[in-house]
């Protein structure tokens, strides 16, 4: 039900209060109506019939100076060919003989944009983007999985060590040092405490906005241990960086070494 209908139908409701009533005023005023409307549509209703009672359609009106449609289109053409005139230059454009010599005011350009939402630079480069944009974004393709590849069980252990902290019962801090095999993905855990370590007199203090540059360090003696059975030693990617987690061992699991 259109809002015509709804209106249709509150006038014609108007004559049945008045008739049950058999008061036009008291009628008038139960319906939130001046009395004179009232008599109005009576009239109307006697001579026309109950459909005169239906709100009638009105056109736009046609001013005698009112730009043609044909020079509405070349303008919005124009505009939209241009999107970054404004209107001072699209009539400009508009005169020179090569755009067919159209005369209109400067506000006559803005009035005519206007009436097709473009009298703004920025409505006029959102409808050209939007009919050049494609219907939906390029999404990037996944990143393919990471994956280890090992033919059997202990060819590929990865170590990795872990702070806790402190403890209840405990003197010094607490670590954990984990070992996985990665073709079985067996997990071994213990955690270690080591002792209270006294201050040492700090390195030589970088220059401010510098950063100390480094690889990371691993426990007293564990470096030499470690170059002496070519276990390489590998850096996490700076996302995934810990300060007191920075490094993984790819360990092979050899007889005595995992203990």
């Amino acid at each position: 039900m259109t809002q015509d209908d709804l209106l249709y139908r509150f006038r014609l409701r108007t004559f049945a209060v008045a008739a049950e009533l058999g008061n036009v005023r008291a009628a008038c005023r139960a319906m939130g109506i001046h009395p004179s409307t009232y008599y109005r549509w009576k009239r109307q209703l006697e001579r026309h019939g109950p459909e005169i009672l239906r709100p009638r359609e009105r056109r736009t009106p046609q001013m005698a100076n009112a730009t043609s449609p044909l020079i509405e289109q070349r303008v919005v053409a124009f505009a939209l060919g241009h999107p970054g005139f404004g209107p001072a230059r699209i009539a400009a454009e508009l005169a020179r003989p090569k755009w067919g010599g159209i005369r209109l005011s400067v506000n006559g350009v803005w009035r005519v944009l206007g009436r097709h939402g473009l009298n703004t630079r920025a409505k006029r480069y959102g409808l050209v983007a939007g009919y050049a944009a494609p219907p939906e974004p390029q999404r990037p393709q996944p990143a393919p999985e990471r994956h280890l590849d090992v033919d059997h069980p202990g060819q590929l252990v990865q170590l990795d060590c872990f702070c806790i902290g402190r403890l209840s019962g405990t003197k010094g801090t607490v670590w954990q040092y984990t070992a996985i095999d990665v073709a079985s993905a067996y997990t071994w855990a213990t955690l270690q405490v080591t002792g209270v370590i006294r201050q040492r007199p700090g390195p030589v203090p970088c220059p401010p906005g510098r950063r100390r540059a480094g690889r990371p360090r691993l426990a007293a003696g564990a470096g030499d241990e470690r170059q002496r059975l070519g276990v390489p030693l590998h850096d996490l990617p700076g996302h995934h960086r810990h300060p007191r987690r920075s490094a993984y061992l790819d360990f092979p699991l050899v007889a005595g070494h995992l203990r």
